[in-house]
């Protein structure tokens, strides 16, 4: 079965990176066990594994901004995923950017350089 050609770590996860379809830009990296991947495969929709939550959560189960998924990779060791997607409201994190990853390394230190798009209080209007 090809979820048995992923290498899963310990805890039964793999690295999971989600990248814009037309841009490139990567958007975010979650953990995918199997029922994630498999999910992820099956819906067309990115669906994670919450280490924090301990639970399967589908990107946008409470913000709307769901993760449309057009090709899947498995790389040459088998243990990270990179998924094309189309991101619905072109935020993709939980700080209402379009990336998780909105800080570069400059003059010795972090430095925030992309906005926010939308107040996340306004994304998330309930916990889940």
């Amino acid at each position: 079965m090809w979820l048995d050609e992923v290498k899963w770590d310990a805890d039964g996860l793999v690295p999971a990176i989600a990248q814009d379809e037309h841009s490139g830009r990567i958007l975010m990296m979650a953990w995918m066990d199997r029922e994630a991947l498999r999910l992820t495969a099956e819906t067309g929709t990115a669906h994670y594994f919450s280490r924090s939550r301990q639970r399967l959560w589908q990107k946008g189960e409470s913000s709307g901004h769901v993760q449309h998924v057009s090709e899947l990779r498995l790389d040459c060791d088998g243990d990270v995923i990179v998924m094309a997607v189309r991101q619905d409201g072109g935020i993709a994190c939980h700080t209402g950017r379009e990336s998780c990853f909105y800080r570069r390394f400059e003059n010795g230190g972090w430095q925030t350089v992309d906005p926010v798009l939308k107040d996340p209080a306004a994304i998330y209007t309930h916990n889940s």
